[in-house]
């Protein structure tokens, strides 16, 4: 497996309208640092957590493998007795993830797909499915319908992660937990007109809902033993088991 190094997101700049670009791409794995509190424990509490229900002979999938930072550890794990497929729709993260994973895709271990998830779906009979951080890029009205085909996709036994940036409850809650995750991108470096910038650049583009929505999409999808394994501020995850 190829090394990844790390280039500092600090100074970096955002277009208008946001995008996953080579200038994001390259400096992605510090800017997810840098933006998510206790990344390490959520990423540990993600692999731990999804390692459980891994099953021989089925696919792990990684939705918005992005460089593909959350399937590694598991690619080392399990890829004698599993295969894995990455599904990606920017270029420049499918081409770093290729070159990541490049010994593993020629022996058949892992397949780095370019798919949109708004119209398709990998055809996977997966075990454990990992979504992190991807769903809150898809367009609210096609969210169901991504989780409904991962449903239909997961073995029985197996399990759906979802780990998601959450509205709060309401305004005033919500409204505590942004100024404190501003004030947590503010400790890890980043400036104020930084860390504008990039809300700006944002909007529309990721669009939040609320931990009680997305356990509502959870469980309108077909899975009905869900349960929460890791939040911090405005950050969430969920195991959601199909039975």
């Amino acid at each position: 497996m190829t090394s990844t190094q790390t280039i500092s997101s600090l100074g970096h700049t955002p277009g208008e309208r946001w995008s996953f670009d080579e200038s994001v791409t390259a400096v992605f794995d510090d800017m997810l640092a840098r933006s998510i509190p206790h990344i390490d424990q959520m990423r540990e509490v993600v692999l731990r957590t999804g390692t459980c229900f891994v099953q021989p002979d089925t696919h792990i999938v990684d939705l918005g493998c992005a460089r593909g930072e959350a399937m590694a550890p598991l690619v080392e794990k399990f890829g004698r007795t599993n295969r894995f497929v990455g599904v990606e729709v920017s270029q420049p993260m499918l081409t770093a993830c290729r070159e990541r994973f490049e010994s593993f895709i020629q022996t058949g271990v892992v397949e780095i797909r370019e798919d949109d998830l708004r119209t398709c779906y990998p055809p996977v009979h997966a075990s454990i499915t990992l979504c992190v951080l991807t769903l809150q890029f898809i367009p609210i009205e096609y969210r169901h319908r991504v989780l409904m085909d991962a449903f239909k996709h997961t073995a029985s036994g197996g399990a759906f992660v979802l780990v998601e940036k959450v509205l709060g409850a309401n305004s005033r809650t919500d409204k505590v937990l942004v100024e404190c995750y501003h004030a947590y991108k503010r400790q890890m470096g980043y400036t104020q007109e930084e860390i504008d910038r990039k809300r700006l650049s944002l909007e529309g583009v990721l669009v939040p809902i609320t931990a009680d929505w997305n356990e509502e999409l959870l469980h309108g999808a077909g899975f009905h033993h869900i349960e929460c394994i890791w939040r911090y501020l405005n950050f969430c995850a969920w195991i959601a088991v199909r039975g």
